[in-house]
């Protein structure tokens, strides 16, 4: 077939490869191709683009196509088109995207990225074959845990915040719910049941949190390895514990309360991490807060298909890496849907006034960086002067209350033994805070100990 050269790509990209000559490299190539998006390799171009041609007899393209064959698995067999370009031979061989992932080369797997192949590493060809099924690795069985390495008072707690804004609340025991919502299955639980449910710690879900004086040097540090549910909060109250917040007087009869980061993204940034990081990474998750900032790392990158610019403004289709863990936490109503925590994130940090976070991709996994609002112009935007702001202590003795409160508006039927937990002090402690509260009209009781809950005024 005669082909117009301007009818070939300029150039080589993530679906488009050039080779002089019919080798090895070219079998990789449309492995790579295989697991990917699929694409074409033209053979008889050079990388420039330049037509060179290649020399075949009537038995080449059999023999191209059982070398194909004998090195790939499961067997690929492309299609062929012999061109006649600017008198010169040039071969195509295109593989589409294959629908059963991945395909290796001589035992090697690769996928194509931008224009050249990739070697997948372990955990990446396990994710490729569990996406090629529509699920993900949360969804799988636990070979390693049981019903009895998971706390029933945890799932309890998962049942009450599921019925808590439902018209008709379920009534199922525990296996009946977990059965429901696919954590169990065959007596078996999965891998987001364990981590949801954890009755102990276990290195899998760790996140290690840091406060730091400067990059090498830590103020404090704390280690958590609990079940992600409560994970949520504990990382929060840990940087709760070391942000700044300020009172600043306006002309109305309260005073404005400003934390230096919006704790509601920081909560979205936090979910975002648990939700979406790779727990078969032997990585664990951190958190370190500096004077100017706060790094979230999470192991993981975005998947190959979102770029940063997409995610930022919004031009992709969300792809849970845990789809379970995903939709227990949507379930639950922690997050409103899928891919809209980004967007929410950096426009909770403009009306706060802070610079926007930056989002990328680095070394195994993804990072956040966060930074506070500048008080200098916001104190000028809003025409207060110098001495009208009060720095409160880092000390978490002294943001106790605004803690209380907070964990009260998220849920009102908090015990006083959980806030206990939450905030490291005794219950006798909580009562004396709540009681203190309740005095000022901040929060009042309805109902009984047992079977009431929180109002927050």
């Amino acid at each position: 077939m005669i082909y117009d050269k301007n009818n070939i790509p300029q150039q080589e990209s993530e679906t488009v490869e050039f080779k002089t000559s019919f080798n090895s490299d070219c079998i990789e190539t449309l492995v790579a191709f295989a697991n990917a998006k699929g694409g074409t390799v033209f053979v008889g171009i050079n990388d420039d683009g330049n037509v060179t041609g290649v020399s075949i007899s009537k038995e080449s393209i059999n023999q191209w196509i059982n070398e194909i064959k004998s090195k790939t698995a499961p067997q690929l067999v492309p299609d062929v088109e012999i061109l006649e370009v600017d008198n010169k031979v040039v071969v195509r061989l295109f593989i589409p995207e294959y629908p059963v992932k991945p395909i290796s080369c001589r035992g090697k797997y690769y996928k194509r990225i931008s224009n050249t192949n990739h070697v997948l590493s372990l955990a990446e060809i396990v994710n490729i074959h569990i996406q090629t099924f529509n699920t993900s690795w949360d969804y799988y069985l636990d070979s390693n845990h049981s019903i009895s390495d998971i706390s029933e008072e945890k799932v309890l707690r998962l049942i009450s915040l599921y019925n808590k804004n439902r018209t008709y609340p379920v009534e199922l025991d525990v296996v009946d719910f977990l059965s429901k919502m696919e954590l169990m299955r065959e007596g078996k639980i999965t891998h987001a049941a364990f981590l949801l449910f954890m009755k102990n710690d276990s290195v899998i879900s760790t996140i290690e949190l840091g406060r730091f004086q400067d990059d090498i040097t830590i103020k404090d540090g704390i280690t958590i390895s609990s079940d992600l549910i409560t994970e949520v909060d504990h990382v929060l109250s840990f940087i709760m514990k070391h942000i700044n917040k300020a009172f600043i007087i306006t002309g109305n009869p309260a005073r404005e309360e400003r934390w230096d980061y919006p704790l509601e993204a920081l909560r979205e940034i936090i979910m975002n991490m648990i939700i979406h990081r790779d727990y078969t990474h032997h990585g664990d998750s951190s958190i370190k807060i500096y004077n100017d900032r706060i790094e979230f790392f999470n192991p993981g990158s975005l998947p190959d298909k979102i770029s940063i610019e997409d995610l930022l403004i919004g031009n992709y289709v969300s792809d849970c890496r845990n789809k379970l863990i995903s939709k227990i936490f949507k379930e639950i109503d922690w997050i409103e849907k899928y891919g809209s925590g980004i967007k929410r994130v950096k426009d909770i940090f403009d009306v706060h006034g802070c610079p926007e976070p930056v989002f990328e991709n680095f070394q195994h996994g993804f990072r956040v960086i966060a930074y506070p609002y500048n008080e200098k112009e916001v104190t000028k935007k809003e025409n207060v002067t110098e001495n009208v702001t009060e720095n409160v202590t880092e000390n978490v003795t002294e943001n106790r209350d605004e803690l209380i409160i907070y964990y009260l508006k998220n849920d009102n039927k908090i015990s006083t033994s959980q806030l206990a937990d939450k905030l490291n002090v005794t219950r006798r402690t909580i009562h004396r805070d709540l009681e203190r509260l309740k005095e000022k009209g901040l929060i009042e009781r309805i109902g009984p100990d047992r079977g009431g809950f929180w109002k927050v005024k």
